[in-house]
């Protein structure tokens, strides 16, 4: 069965180029599916504070729609210190003011004829193209209401959730920092492209965060949640990437993969194992790791030509630096590890048509194959169990932003 397929990308990116302070960037990606459609799925981009610019981008294959705003009328929530909340008003409805915090459903359609409101559990907005999208096809306009339930975060059901890029991620240590919001959730409402309404209720979703200066010099990222094969809810999420090291003029390899299911995540990430990979430029993204209990390899292909994006970027802003489509082909196989290091249980063995599919930065000369390897040192830092929520708890003003 087919399912329109959704992305949200919401955050704000301070330009390097207006001042002498450094860059900051957060990113909201959220992807939906709706099990009617299978071709089509949208992205924002929010950037620019120093403009005021904020950019939408709604996807589909060889299409795209793209508006922005120089001279916002009014932004709210700033994606607040430590909570997630955004919203913009492009165009108010004449004599109405453009809310600033969120405001129940039917006054924001009163008040804001184009704009959005973004919270972790709602979405709404409507925006049109402005023509500045001369990379790629074009619709008209895009709408959209819907709520969503979060059923994964990042970590296991019922327990304390996990920083996913590890404790370092609260402190200006490594960038990009890197959070999965919601590994898994179901949303209910309706998105309306160009005048074609797609209702959808309980369809699979998932989103993430991402903060600091700008996107790896290069990355790959694959992510999945409607798998057949398997009893019960299974969510996948993968990725990687050419990060810099503090302080130093260099940088490292780092990647990990994550799968929820039947309510544990198994997570393999540099400080509890090794992970593996081979992307090509585009069209074939393999995977292969193992930590101290278990091993999972995945692969996913597509004959689809994807489609290009804007990405933050430390030379260029937001600029097309990747590529996406939703047409992954990819299969997963999780085992327990046996005492000798060789694969033992299988616990799952799943494939999938949905999958999303990512490359970006560069250069990407050829296929990249690399492993993680993070000095003992550093690992055994990443091992040490720090309750940062509980370190701030008394200092909650010094508390990193993006926490």
């Amino acid at each position: 069965m087919g399912v329109l397929v959704g992305f949200l990308r919401v955050g704000i990116l301070g330009s390097q180029f207006q001042s002498e302070s450094k860059a900051f960037a957060l990113f909201i990606r959220w992807r939906i599916l709706h099990l009617r459609k299978n071709y089509r799925h949208w992205k924002l981009h929010s950037m620019d504070l120093d403009l005021q610019e904020l950019g939408f981008k709604f996807l589909a294959p060889m299409t795209s729609i793209c508006a922005i705003t120089l001279k916002s009328l009014q932004t709210f929530g700033e994606v607040s210190r430590h909570e997630l909340m955004l919203g913009n008003t492009f165009r108010a409805d004449k004599g109405s003011q453009p809310p600033t915090k969120e405001v129940p459903p039917q006054e924001f359609n009163r008040r804001v004829l184009e704009g959005f409101q973004v919270t972790p559990l709602w979405h709404q907005g409507c925006i049109h193209d402005d023509g500045r999208t001369n990379f790629a096809e074009t619709v008209k306009s895009a709408r959209w209401e819907y709520s969503t339930r979060p059923v994964y975060g990042w970590g296991n059901v019922g327990s304390k959730q996990n920083s996913t890029a590890g404790w370092l991620a609260a402190f200006p240590v490594f960038e990009p920092h890197w959070q999965i919001c919601m590994a898994g959730g179901l949303s209910t409402g309706w998105i309306e492209w160009d005048g074609e309404r797609f209702e959808f209720q309980d369809a699979p979703s998932y989103s993430e965060k991402n903060w600091g200066g700008a996107f790896p010099r290069k990355w790959f990222w694959v992510q999945c949640n409607v798998f057949e094969g398997a009893t019960g809810e299974v969510a996948l999420t993968a990725g990687g990437g050419l990060r810099q090291l503090p302080v130093l003029d260099s940088f490292e390899n780092a990647a990990m993969i994550g799968i929820h299911y039947d309510g544990i995540l198994y997570e393999f990430v540099p400080w509890n194992g090794v992970v593996s990979w081979e992307i090509s430029q585009w069209g074939y993204w393999y995977f292969a790791a193992e930590n101290q209990t278990h091993m999972v390899e995945l692969k996913a292909t597509t004959k689809y030509p994807g489609t290009t994006l804007r990405a933050p970027t430390s030379e260029a802003g937001l600029a097309p630096a990747c590529k996406d489509t939703c047409f992954g082909e990819l299969t997963l196989q999780l085992w327990e590890r046996r005492y000798d290091g060789t694969k033992g249980k299988m616990i799952l063995d799943v494939t999938s048509d949905m999958a999303a599919l990512e490359v970006g930065g560069g250069p990407w000369f050829n296929t990249w194959k690399a492993k993680t390897a993070t000095p003992e040192l550093l690992r055994r830092t990443l091992n040490v169990p720090v309750d940062v929520d509980g370190l701030f708890g008394f200092v909650p003003f010094f508390k990193p932003p993006g926490l």
